[in-house]
């Protein structure tokens, strides 16, 4: 099955108009078109499905709106200083692997292969996926741009502007933003752990303890399941590193 009919058989919804949908089209027709015909007649939900022109909306958000905001956002921050890394595609490369087909990773990798071509307006993007994807949804997809960002241990100033600019026009909130961009700080930040819990040093030791629980509830996997299979295993890992942090704020203070 190519990426083309895999994304429309999963049901799309929102990304079919605004900015998303005027992209994919694009790139859907130069990569795919030519020789599966993705979008003809009687494939992919037929006339109700909709196109891929950039007008109009659909309120649904499906596990395909998101494997396909996620390619769009991942190529504005490969893009960010106009070199795309080797070690920022080893980080998709195994995404993928770790959850698709082998046919489905080599062609979601055309397509991204197809977007790092293009000129993206990230800002435009991430208020369309804003507007309709769940907050803990927007905040798993910040924090899988931030471990690609950080995938050389290196974040530079350009991959940093672009990841903020996405988050704030997602909606995401500095301080979880922050928190978030902490997890790949350990050995460069001692306050590391501190942010990712979204407290100051200060705080006494029942106040970690409550920001621990505020964050282990905020942060759940069961809060993104609509989202896709992909999407869950990447906020399980945000709750392992909120567990870690808590462990080793305790280990520091020496309380239970």
């Amino acid at each position: 099955m190519s990426v083309g009919k895999w994304i429309i058989a999963g049901g799309l919804g929102f990304v079919l108009g605004g900015p998303i949908g005027a992209l994919i089209g694009v790139v859907l027709a130069s990569v795919f078109l030519p020789d599966d015909k993705v979008l003809s007649e009687g494939e992919g939900g037929g006339a109700d499905s909709g196109s891929f022109s950039g007008r109009g909306r659909r309120s649904t958000v499906s596990p395909s709106d998101i494997r396909v905001s996620l390619l769009v956002l991942v190529a504005c921050v490969m893009n960010a200083d106009g070199h795309p890394k080797k070690s920022e595609l080893e980080v998709v490369k195994r995404f993928l692997a770790q959850n698709y087909s082998e046919d489905e990773c080599k062609e979601a990798l055309s397509i991204l292969k197809s977007l790092l071509n293009r000129k993206i307006d990230h800002v435009a993007v991430a208020q369309q996926i804003g507007a309709y994807v769940n907050y803990s949804t927007r905040l798993t997809l910040v924090q899988f741009l931030l471990s690609i960002a950080n995938a050389d241990g290196e974040f530079v100033s350009q991959e940093q502007f672009i990841v903020e600019q996405i988050a704030l026009s997602m909606g995401v909130s500095a301080a979880d933003y922050n928190s978030l961009a902490a997890i790949y700080q350990p050995k460069r930040d001692p306050q590391w752990a501190y942010k990712v819990l979204e407290i100051e040093v200060s705080a006494t030791n029942d106040e970690v303890k409550k920001a621990y629980r505020r964050m282990a509830m905020k942060y759940h996997p069961d809060k993104v399941t609509s989202a896709g299979e992909e999407i869950k295993q990447k906020a399980t890992e945000k709750f392992r590193a909120i567990n870690e942090a808590y462990e080793s704020i305790k280990t520091q203070r020496g309380f239970n």
